[in-house]
């Protein structure tokens, strides 16, 4: 049993008042016991009566020293008084009066009770110096002492075991780390075979895959300490305090051995040396120094396996990566549809739910979530069923929360003016159109025209299986499904009335059609080639730069994503053209119905009327809307409506 976990253990604040008492209590003695040394016994009067009740025989007896004058009365009563200096009369005053006196001399303090006296200034000062450093020193490297000590801290059971019951979604990643607790558990079964085990694993992936958590598990099936540190928790403003933290990290793991130091975050410290702004960081390339001695160096650290995550590996240094340091890569994925089941089920174990709620149909629903946003989904879920005071989570709680954390809140505040709303539910009506048009295009999930974030109205599509890769018809498709909107609103407003709204789907076209020319050789002019570089980051998470070229080729790059995009205005013109009567027909719902899922946006192109079980009068015939009907301004409010993504 820990001792934090004994009842007698003070509380730290507790004992820091008690010994704050015992100073003060003590000083308190001390100045009582010195102050009462100088005090006058008896009762203190004035000079002046004791001369006047010397003169009228009331005293019996005094003792006369150089700074009081201390006596008894003849009615048995003790006084003192201060003698008044060069009053050299007194004695033939008392002698006159028949009064009895003695002298005394001034009295001499002890050498020890001086040399205490003098130095109780000194002792206290030190005193309160050295508590005040043995608390900083108790911090464990967080204060003054302990600069240079390593502030990895220390996980057991008591912070929450975490096993690989509890990972779920990401079985390949756990599979390759399964053999580092099988080692931890068992490290004779492959040292007399002469294998030796990985002496680090790195964890790439996205934000939010679950990397920390995978570490956890690996300490948790293992049972063996498990240290956790940031790598930003090394780097200080002075060269060398990252580097001794390092030594004193090692330190504390070889007393733990066999154990697990995990770093989060290690491209905060493992960054490659000598690039960047400023040549270099000497504090931070000192760090990784020592971090790399520590790893793989003279002296060899057995039982000690260090696990780091990071999403972007491409920045770290080559000699970080090498075997014998970190041996294994190990990808955290966003999971498939599977994954995503299973993490759901993880998470679903905490929420009541209601029997109409099905994970798998969830899961299809939700494409490129990852981990955490499939924990946050759940948790919004369960947000809004309290929100509606229900005792059970259901489906359409579940849906909500979808479509909240992939579009955005519901803006239904906002007043919009009926010019437009009939303006969005037109752009809308457009990327729907061209949508079901297209052959490779992802089906729809859901148009609105509710404002949602920073939209007036949405077109969400969601894929029917997990993609990997994008083919040719698909990225042609996406860029006419994008331009729906705009062309749209050309078509039934006219040219001098197309509103702003088309700034995120213009911006989205032209990023597509830059990256099938520059980086995945879709241009038929310029050939497969490669004329864009992916800056640092990981996933899509970073930036890109143009290689150096000729002014012709950038000429031919810009002319080539122009043609792209306006071939793709021209194909959705042709379609939107074609069948105007329909774009009229589904604008009308959306100003009906405001929102429309997939299934109904079919049976209207089909059948021109939606059957909703929740209708009142049934089956609602949609009319379409008559030239006349249209309205003459699109006016946009905060010139923001276009479909994230069309």
């Amino acid at each position: 049993m820990s001792d934090n976990n004994e009842p007698n253990t003070p509380n730290p604040w507790v004992r820091s008042l008690m010994i704050w008492g015992g100073v003060f209590l003590a000083l308190l003695m001390i100045v009582s016991v010195f102050g009462n040394a100088g005090t006058p016994a008896g009762t203190q009067i004035a000079y002046s009566d004791f001369r006047a009740r010397v003169a009228d025989g009331s005293v019996k007896e005094v003792q006369v020293a150089p700074d009081k004058i201390t006596g008894q009365l003849r009615n048995g009563e003790n006084f003192s008084t201060v003698p008044v200096a060069y009053d050299t009369e007194l004695p033939k005053l008392l002698e006159s009066n028949g009064v009895k006196f003695t002298g005394t001399p001034r009295e001499e303090m002890s050498p020890l009770a001086y040399i205490l006296l003098q130095s109780l200034p000194f002792i206290l000062i030190l005193g309160i110096a050295f508590f005040a450093l043995r608390q900083v020193q108790k911090g464990g490297g967080s204060g003054a002492m302990g600069f240079g000590k390593s502030k990895a801290k220390l996980l057991t059971e008591r912070q929450g075991k975490v096993t690989f019951d509890d990972v779920a979604g990401i079985d390949e990643a756990r599979e390759e780390l399964q053999e580092i607790v099988e080692f931890l558990r068992d490290p004779q079964r492959f040292s007399k075979l002469g294998g030796q085990i990985p002496k680090g694993a790195l964890l790439v992936g996205s934000p939010g895959t679950g990397k920390t958590l995978l570490a956890r598990a690996i300490a948790g099936e293992a049972g063996v300490p498990f240290f956790t540190i940031s790598g930003s928790d090394f780097v200080e403003m002075f060269v060398g305090v990252g580097a001794s933290r390092v030594r004193d990290m090692f330190e504390q793991a070889k007393k733990n051995a066999p154990c697990i130091v995990f770093i989060d975050e290690i491209d905060a410290v493992g960054r490659h040396r000598g690039h960047g702004l400023g040549n270099s960081n000497d504090e931070r390339e000192q760090t990784l120094n020592q971090l790399l001695v520590e790893m793989d160096g003279f002296e060899a650290n057995e039982g000690i396996i260090i696990i780091a995550a990071t999403n972007r590996p491409d920045v770290l240094d080559p000699a970080l990566l090498r075997p014998g340091r970190f041996d294994r890569q190990v990808v955290v994925p966003v999971p498939d549809i599977d994954g995503r089941e299973k993490i759901l089920a993880v998470h679903m174990k905490k929420v009541p739910l209601a029997p109409d709620v099905n994970p798998r149909t969830i899961a299809r629903g939700t494409p490129g979530f990852s981990g955490a946003d499939l924990a946050n989904l759940v948790n919004e879920a369960a947000l809004l069923a309290a929100r509606r005071n229900k005792r059970l989570v259901a489906m359409q709680e579940f849906e909500d929360a979808k479509d909240k954390v992939m579009m955005g809140a519901e803006r239904r505040s906002m007043v919009m003016t009926d010019d437009e709303k009939r303006m969005t539910a037109y752009h809308e009506a457009g990327h729907a159109l061209v949508s079901l048009r297209e052959p490779a295009s992802d089906p729809i999930h859901k148009a609105t025209i509710i404002p949602r974030g920073r939209a007036l109205g949405m077109v969400m599509r969601l894929p029917e299986r997990d993609n990997y890769s994008y083919h040719r018809d698909k990225m042609h498709a996406n860029l006419s499904v994008s331009m729906g909107g705009r062309v749209a609103e050309e078509i039934i407003f006219g040219y001098d009335k197309v509103s702003s709204g088309a700034s995120s789907d213009i911006q989205y076209a032209t990023s597509l059609a830059r990256n099938m020319v520059t980086k995945w050789g879709m241009s038929d002019k310029l050939g497969p080639l490669q004329y864009e570089e992916q800056s640092e980051g990981y996933l899509g998470m970073g930036g890109s730069q143009r290689t150096f070229m000729s002014d012709e080729t950038n000429k031919l790059i810009d002319a080539e994503i122009k043609s792209l995009v306006e071939g793709a205005h021209k194909r959705a013109t042709d379609i939107l053209k074609t069948e105007e009567d329909k774009l009229h027909l589904l604008a009308q719902a959306l100003l009906e119905y405001e929102t429309l899922n997939g299934e109904e946006i079919d049976q209207l192109i089909e059948t021109g009327k939606i059957d909703r079980p929740d209708a009142p009068k049934g089956p609602t015939i949609v009319r379409p809307v008559s030239g006349s009907a249209v309205p003459k301004s699109g006016k946009r409010f905060g010139g923001e409506g276009a479909p994230q993504g069309a």
